[in-house]
């Protein structure tokens, strides 16, 4: 692919998520939205997130590994659990990646 191929499809891109975008976000202040709308769109960002995270916790090398030598699944659950206990999110990212990186490579 050229130089002025790539910068095309990257100006393409661009087009085509602005395009999508904008009316909605030029919309959303004037328009009221169904009540039971708001409340779908309040889990949206919980499925997107577990749609990302589920995949690498129980299938790092694309096959289900459900053991403790996962250090993917092990960590990840210490950190749901920890989340769930405390409510702390930055203690939780650090605790879990340090759990992570002590299984990754210390074990």
């Amino acid at each position: 692919m050229s130089y002025w191929q790539e910068a095309l499809l990257i100006v393409g891109m661009t087009a085509v998520t602005f395009g999508v975008r904008y009316p909605v976000l030029r919309l959303s202040g004037r328009v009221q939205m169904p009540a039971w709308l708001v409340k779908a769109l309040g889990y949206v960002p919980v499925a997107v997130l577990s749609a990302i995270a589920v995949p690498m916790l129980l299938a790092p090398q694309g096959e289900l590994e459900l053991s403790m030598s996962n250090e993917y699944l092990v960590a990840g659950s210490f950190a749901i659990i920890f989340v769930a206990l405390t409510s702390r999110l930055l203690a939780t990212i650090v605790l879990g990646m340090a759990l992570f990186l002590a299984l990754r490579f210390l074990t």
